[in-house]
């Protein structure tokens, strides 16, 4: 690695769906990136099925490498490291895009890093160009389909999670909503859609404020809206008939959401105050929320920092903006490097 020269990171990401690549430098600039998107593939069956996600996966993933090194116009001679997503994540989405990046780095012999997916979009952030770079201590709301977490940041590449939730994440409660309310997959857009046209005051869902610690809990919210559409139809079964005609389903998305929001701009703005936080960072796909952006841009007195939209759910981009702070720091994995689906970004 030259230093004269920026350094300049191969993204790869298939921790789910979206099969994604890109090529990064300096941690900051994107030179190119791609993402190919499995949403239709998996919109029959309200949520991602593992073994067609994997599948897809394989279709796609040296096609998309190959398009983003010619976008950039380098080759891997061209190339620093390869950085991939090693977990959390499904365990065979993962495998294709660990293979892929294990093939790469050794025929090429770069080096070989292993990414924690949560950290990926934790550093979604360093990757807007006209953005002063964040100010530490910040503090980190990770909000996405399978991950709600509040994480500590005191310097680079240094973590301390400080509460997660204790049964459904947000983006999960979201996706679980839209398909009781019919409105289909993924959940996060199609809430947000139909809550446009709604009053978020028309239900009084709960707010599970946990007491005392910093976790989070949507699975009483979610069961509270169940309750709520079968007292107004009692023979809708979510995922098997959709609603009639006459249900308020833009009223209770519009309060559905309004609950999940309030609980996580809050519990955020607390621990942004409790921990002398200089910056609020807020990603991963829900951070997309229009309604959850606007709360925090009204509530916040301290700097909130969102990704663009593009950069909100999965990405190889992030990925690789990780990959440069590992390299510097001196990580390089080896080829037996296995997956890991359960992987906590504090371990």
């Amino acid at each position: 690695m030259n230093d004269q020269q920026p350094t300049r990171i191969l993204g790869i990401e298939t921790s789910c769906d979206e099969t994604a690549a890109a090529v990064v430098e300096d941690g900051r600039r994107i030179v190119s990136q791609a993402v190919a998107s499995q949403a239709d593939l998996h919109a029959a069956y309200g949520g991602v099925f593992p073994e067609l996600a994997s599948r897809a996966h394989i279709e796609t993933i040296y096609p998309l490498v190959r398009r983003v090194l010619d976008e950039a116009h380098v080759d891997l001679d061209s190339v620093d490291a390869v950085a991939v997503t090693r977990g959390p994540g499904l365990a065979g989405s993962l495998v294709v895009g660990m293979n892929m990046a294990k093939g790469l780095a050794l025929g090429a012999g770069l080096p070989l890093l292993g990414i924690n997916h949560l950290e990926g979009h934790v550093y979604s952030v360093w990757l807007v160009e006209d953005q002063p770079e964040p100010a530490f201590p910040l503090l980190a709301l990770i909000v996405s389909g399978g991950h709600t977490e509040l994480i500590l940041m005191q310097e680079h590449l240094n973590y301390r999670r400080l509460g997660g939730t204790l049964d459904d994440a947000a983006g999960e409660a979201f996706d679980k909503v839209a398909r009781l309310l019919g409105l289909g997959y993924p959940g996060g857009p199609a809430i947000e859609a139909a809550a446009a046209g709604g009053d978020p005051a028309t239900f009084a869902f709960p707010r599970a404020w946990l007491e005392g610690t910093w976790d989070f809990s949507f699975s009483g919210l979610k069961t509270s809206v169940l309750r709520e559409v079968r007292e107004l139809q009692p023979s809708i079964q979510a995922g098997v008939n959709p609603p009639e005609p006459g249900l308020p389903i833009a009223d209770l998305a519009a309060s559905f959401q309004q609950a999940v929001v309030d609980v996580l701009v809050e519990k955020t703005l607390l621990a942004a105050g409790e921990f002398g936080a200089k910056a609020i960072l807020v990603a991963g796909g829900v951070s997309a929320n229009q309604g959850l952006r606007s709360a925090f841009a009204e509530r916040a007195k301290s700097p909130v920092l969102v990704p663009p939209l593009q950069l909100c759910t999965d990405n190889a981009a992030m990925i690789a903006a990780v990959g440069h702070r590992r390299l510097l720091a001196g990580q390089r994995d080896a080829l037996d490097m296995d997956v890991l689906p359960t992987w906590p970004l504090t371990q």
